[in-house]
């Protein structure tokens, strides 16, 4: 796996880049055969990652240009790089240093050798510095590379980002948020009877209809830094998992599910059984989320929509609409603050910790994104 390293220097010095662990040493996780210096098609891998993490903190794309000939992605980057750059020079923010490694999760090689396509995964670590305070800021990325040989070299023709935050958790993800509402009893019913059910691990006194559970914002968060980068073995894991492991957190912060047996009602999660899925709408398709939490009620898991990111609290949610057409397909937490209070957010499938709330450094945002804000009550 390949570790790059850059400090920010004064004008006109150069950054340092460092690889403390080479390409082979991921190859060697994939089961391929390693070698102690990264040669052909690994040496370009090794780097590219070392001008991406370049590019991080210089936020400035054209480096790139020596190993990568996708003209498309180039641009895509660079107005990915610019909106970064726009951003923190708003926040005051200045990042000092970058980190990014790489594993390669799979390889796929031509019988001749003169194409290869890999999946890579690249972890960027960020030290932010703002107003004489700093935080670190982590995401996980994954990448298609496609590379072809070129006089005894390889260039990378080809760069496909997986922009997960994008996908829905299921197919119909968009048309099932929007056709029901959190008091919909339009859904087969189980012949469960409705049961709050608590956070046992946390409350195991509890008595089954007490009422007035403060809400533990401060366990919510610190279940979204032990979690956020892999899965709770207590629950199902989704290729879209960002709602589910919001929905954790909300639950490690002691809100109470509304089981309703019905997936379009209430806000609940019992698993897998006879692979049935056993969960509502609401704890795993960020628009389900948002409509539960919209809507009035006067006991469980309830939420104020408030106007603005800065009257948000440790454990309360964000939600992200890309389109601007009122779907809302991402769904972040918040764990931390910087130093002018905004909100620092961690979430999962790109797996994100204290990630400035905006997602102005993702690919899935556009000039449409609109973002919706909840303040999760404090007695539920």
């Amino acid at each position: 796996m390949p570790r790059t390293g850059n400090k920010q220097k004064k004008p006109g010095s150069r950054n340092a880049v460092t690889a403390n662990r080479s390409i082979a040493a991921a190859s060697r996780s994939a089961g391929r055969e390693a070698e102690a210096v990264p040669e052909g098609w690994k040496a370009t891998v090794h780097e590219y990652v070392k001008l991406y993490n370049q590019a991080e903190i210089d936020r400035y794309s054209p480096a790139l240009s020596e190993v990568v000939k996708d003209r498309d992605h180039l641009s895509r980057l660079g107005h990915r790089l610019e909106r970064m750059r726009e951003a923190e020079l708003m926040r005051g923010v200045i990042p000092s240093k970058s980190e990014t490694s790489a594993g390669l999760l799979h390889i796929s090689e031509s019988s001749s050798g003169s194409e290869v396509s890999v999946m890579l995964e690249l972890h960027i670590i960020r030290t932010m510095e703002q107003h004489g305070r700093s935080y670190m800021e982590e995401r996980c990325e994954r990448e298609r590379l496609w590379l072809a040989a070129e006089n005894r070299s390889y260039r990378i023709a080809r760069i496909e980002p997986l922009v997960l935050e994008r996908r829905p958790r299921y197919g119909m993800q968009q048309q099932l948020g929007m056709l029901y509402t959190s008091d919909d009893h339009s859904e087969e019913n189980y012949n469960t009877a409705s049961i709050p059910f608590i956070n046992v691990d946390m409350i195991p006194n509890f008595k089954q209809q007490r009422q007035g559970v403060r809400y533990r914002r401060d366990l919510a968060a610190a279940y979204a830094d032990r979690w956020w980068n892999e899965a709770n073995p207590a629950y199902e894991n989704f290729d879209v998992n960002c709602t589910n492991y919001v929905s954790q957190c909300l639950f490690a912060g002691q809100a109470p599910m509304n089981y309703t047996g019905k997936r379009a009602a209430g806000w609940w999660y019992r698993g897998r059984s006879g692979g049935r899925e056993q969960w509502s709408y609401s704890w795993a398709v960020s628009n389900a989320l948002q409509l539960h939490l919209s809507a009035a009620r006067r006991d469980g898991l309830r939420a104020t929509v408030v106007d603005s990111p800065e009257q948000l609290a440790l454990g309360d949610v964000i939600v992200y609409d890309w389109g601007g057409d009122g779907r809302y397909q991402h769904s972040t937490v918040v764990t931390a603050f910087d130093s002018s209070g905004m909100p620092l957010v961690n979430a999962n499938t790109v797996a994100s910790r204290h990630r400035y709330w905006d997602y102005r450094d993702s690919y899935a945002w556009t000039e449409q994104t609109r973002y919706r804000f909840f303040h999760i009550a404090d007695e539920l």
